[in-house]
Order: structure tokens, then sequence, then C-alpha cells
């Protein structure tokens, strides 16, 4: 639980109060990708949003990493999850095997954590006002 602690905070360095986001918002620097926050979902103890960076390529943007992050805001904890809807792809779906599920996780929030710091290191923010 203190890696998604550690989340939520390294994730309130770039984006202030994560109660109070609405919208879609923009960081941009000299240097780097766009990286782009958008609220997915806002309720009293949770809130859902994507998290990715808008890479320039042939034809138009890509969107990488692609990360779905909620929320905990009782608990001070945000998990990150794949922003792919696999239910939504049955071709996806494959028998969950728990020690492999717990890796991932792990792996993927451990990203995220170190993404963060690099992303505030390069001082990125998200502005008060939604894009």
């Amino acid at each position: 639980m203190s890696l998604y602690e550690s989340n939520y905070i390294r994730l309130g360095w770039l984006a202030g109060d994560l109660r109070a986001l609405r919208g879609a918002y923009r960081s941009r620097i000299e240097g780097d990708c766009d990286l782009l926050l958008t609220v997915i979902e806002q309720c009293a103890y949770t809130s859902v949003f994507d998290l990715t960076y808008e890479l320039p390529g042939p034809p138009g943007f890509t969107h990488c990493p692609d990360l779905r992050l909620r929320a905990y805001h009782d608990a001070r904890l945000v998990e990150a999850a794949p922003a792919t809807d696999r239910a939504a792809q049955p071709a996806l779906k494959v028998p969950v095997c728990a020690e492999r599920e717990l890796r991932q996780r792990w792996v993927r929030n451990m990203m995220l954590n170190k993404w963060l710091e690099y992303c505030a290191e390069r001082g990125h923010r998200f502005a008060g006002t939604a894009v």
C-alpha cells in the first residue's frame, strides 16, 4: 500500500487537489511531450483518471503509456490499471493467474510511481483550468 500512497502524493504534485479536478488537462513543457490528464469519473471517495503522453507520429498522435488511474481519496491511494477495457474486447480475455496478476500490478504501479516522479522533475504541472 505504500507504493499506492506514494502514487497519490506524486500525482498531487502534478495536479493539486485530485478531488477538485474536472475535465481534461494538458501540461506542456519545452523539450518533452505533452502530458494529458483526463477526468473520467469524479465521486465523493474515488476518482478515475486517464494519464498519457501525447507522442507525435504519423498519422497524428499516439498515446503512450496509456494508464487508467483510480484514486481512493479517503485512503489517499492511487492505483494504476491499463486504460484498455479488456471486457469490451473478448479476444483479449485470458484466464487470470493470481500470481501473474499481482506481478503485473506491481510492475505497472512501480512504473507509474517513477513516471510521476520523472514528470514532476521535468517541470510538468496541470494548471488550474481544464483544456
